[in-house]
């Protein structure tokens, strides 16, 4: 029985052809039952008989052009006597077919003539109704009209489910497509947001490796001690970049992603004391205030604030010389935190800060602003009057746009 259903499944149009054969064999029988004594309407029944059934094998295949086959082979059997007979199932079939997969104008015109199908018999062929009255012949008219008319109904409430159907596959592959744009993006965003991150790491850590690199040279002879502070603060430096850099690239590997809220490091406000307490320990002086009350913050804002402040810093030593302090200030207001960075070195041309430079401290202010654009804010960088550099950073509670 399986085997059945598939092979009615897989050719549809045979099964039409099939039933056609059927019907053509059961209007003969009719034919030459029926009218064996008639010799205009015998002759005439062969060929409406044979059009019918092949609007029957047609019918998946030329909807519209079955129905109006099957219009005039009606006008024939009116045109000639040929009286309704097995052939005639054939506009029951054909007008399920076009109510189900028919243009729009072919299904109204089927139910059009369904409608009056029954009506017109009634009138060609009156001595087949019954003849009771205008009761009777109503009602005969009505009960060969509701198989018409339900064929058309299932055929039309077919087409609306698939209708139905196919609106909701297409929203779910629409949904679909969006998801994976979104996926993109969020990717993208991501893979930016852990350049930045990489970027602050490796100039924060190598700024410092550097510095005591450079202090452990010039002492080497005169003070092996410190010296040897100097290589400490080194491999210890670089062992802490090394674990951030791991942690922040294992995101981008494939099939680590159900770990990468592991991998990736998320500063906050209360870590950029010991931020400044470890640059201190590279012998730059930097003062550290915090005003207002210190209360928790979106994540985006007290991971952008640490990276403002890891990052002037950083400038800081690169550029503000041998002999320059730094200021670090916090506000916290109502509805944001304030931060300031200074410093009173002989710093940079302000050019280097923004256009950037062989170091890469260009790229540093780059990232700045656009961190500080992610949260809503606003940052204000530039030299600083009797000589250093100023860094100035709002950063609200909620993005401007909410």
């Amino acid at each position: 029985m399986q085997r059945f259903y598939d092979f009615i499944r897989r050719h549809p149009t045979g099964v039409d052809i099939l039933w056609a054969v059927l019907l053509l064999g059961f209007s003969g029988v009719s034919i030459v039952a029926d009218q064996a004594g008639a010799g205009p309407e015998r002759v005439a029944g062969v060929p409406i008989a044979v059009g019918l059934s092949v609007v029957v094998a047609l019918r998946r295949r030329a909807p519209e052009r079955m129905l109006l086959l099957a219009i005039l082979m009606g006008l024939a059997q009116l045109l000639f006597g040929v009286r309704p007979g097995a052939a005639d199932f054939a506009m029951l079939v054909i007008t399920y077919t076009v109510a189900t997969v028919g243009e729009r104008w072919a299904s109204r015109l089927a139910l059009g003539c369904s409608l009056a199908a029954a009506g017109i018999s009634r009138l060609r062929w009156p001595d087949e109704t019954p003849t009771g009255g205008w009761a009777q012949s109503l009602g005969y008219v009505v009960i060969m009209t509701v198989p018409f008319v339900l064929a058309w109904v299932l055929g039309d409430s077919i087409r609306t489910r698939r209708a139905y159907f196919s609106q909701l596959e297409e929203r779910a592959a629409r949904l679909e497509r969006e998801r994976e744009a979104q996926s993109k993006v969020a990717v993208a965003a991501e893979r930016a947001r852990i350049a930045r991150e990489l970027h602050d790491v490796v100039a924060h850590n190598v700024s410092v490796m550097v510095v005591q690199a450079d202090g452990a040279a010039y002492v080497m002879d005169s003070s092996p001690d410190q010296a040897r502070q100097a290589l400490e603060t080194i491999s210890g430096t670089g062992r802490q970049a090394l674990a951030e850099m791991r942690r922040l690239l294992g995101v981008l590997r494939t099939g680590d992603a159900e770990e990468s809220g592991e991998y990736v490091p998320q500063p906050d406000v209360q870590q950029i004391e010991e931020l400044v307490g470890k640059v201190r320990e590279t012998g730059l002086a930097v003062d550290f205030r915090v005003e207002g009350t210190p209360r928790p913050l979106p994540s985006g804002v007290e991971l952008t604030a640490y990276r403002i402040v890891q990052e002037a810093l950083t400038n800081t030593r690169k550029h503000g010389g041998p002999d320059a302090g730094a200021s670090v200030r916090l506000v916290y207001f109502d509805d944001g935190l304030g931060l300031l960075v200074e410093d009173d070195g002989r710093g940079s041309p302000h050019e280097l800060y923004e256009d950037g430079g062989a170091d890469g401290a260009g790229q540093g202010m780059i990232g700045m602003r656009e961190r500080v654009g992610m949260v809503g804010g606003t940052l204000d960088a530039g030299p600083r009057q009797g000589g250093g550099f100023r860094i100035s950073a709002l950063l609200p509670l909620k993005p401007a746009n909410q």
